[in-house]
């Protein structure tokens, strides 16, 4: 979980999350939770008073240590109420997180690596076309000759890449995204990394992609803006 926070999210000098990790990143949200089955990793914008962290951290340390983790944690009301009292709450998120092994991963005969040399592949997807260096790996899973589902590092450090996935609409639920993941996951361990993926709650598809490719959930992002 902590690893997967560092891929996130960069850091000011005094350890505060800044931006989202990646070129161009908006602001980092007001609070993150990264809840596992052994404990809660914290972390919070600079502007976050000291008072407001320490009152969230007691009700953390009285969430329950065992169980199933829930979709949010048990004191998330708590914990919003307390950040509303500094200003609006904007977005409250939760979604499970998780990381790939490649061991077991199925054969992806579809999945493509795309650099620049073909990158005419993403004609399909026309926003990420100038985005494959700064994204690599990159992979692709093709049909009819173009892309239909892709997969490519959205975070980036030196410990994990994070993915980012899409899917054309007429390719779902045909296997097309897990190809993509899994030759991306693969490509992320040949550069000595771990493979990070995450999701929210209400996206069904992308947890069934998870459970296809048999990835360990690591825990619960639970954030607030």
């Amino acid at each position: 979980m902590r690893i997967h926070l560092d891929a996130l999210y960069t850091y000011d000098a005094n350890g505060c999350m800044s931006h989202v990790n990646e070129a161009r990143g908006p602001r980092a949200p007001r609070l993150f939770v990264g809840r596992t089955a052994v404990g809660h990793e914290l972390r919070w914008r600079s502007d976050v008073p000291e008072a407001t962290v320490s009152a969230i951290r007691d009700l953390l340390d009285r969430e329950p240590s065992n169980g199933p983790l829930s979709q949010q944690p048990h004191c998330g009301d708590a914990i919003v109420a307390l950040l509303a009292r500094e200003g609006p709450v904007v977005r409250v998120w939760s979604g499970p997180a998780y990381r790939i092994d490649i061991q077991g991963l199925p054969s992806a005969p579809l999945a493509v690596r795309v650099t620049d040399a073909n990158a005419d592949l993403l004609r399909t997807f026309p926003d990420w076309r100038d985005e494959v260096n700064e994204r690599q790996p990159f992979v692709v899973a093709v049909e009819n000759d173009a892309a239909a589902a892709l997969c490519c590092s959205v975070r980036i450090t030196s410990a994990a890449h994070a993915a980012g996935a899409e899917t054309l609409v007429a390719a779902r639920r045909r296997g097309m995204a897990s190809q993509a993941v899994a030759e991306w996951a693969r490509a992320v361990d040949e550069l000595g990394a771990i493979a990070l993926y995450s999701t929210w709650w209400d996206n069904l598809a992308s947890q069934a992609v998870a459970r296809r490719l048999g990835m360990k959930l690591i825990g619960v992002d639970f954030h607030v803006t």
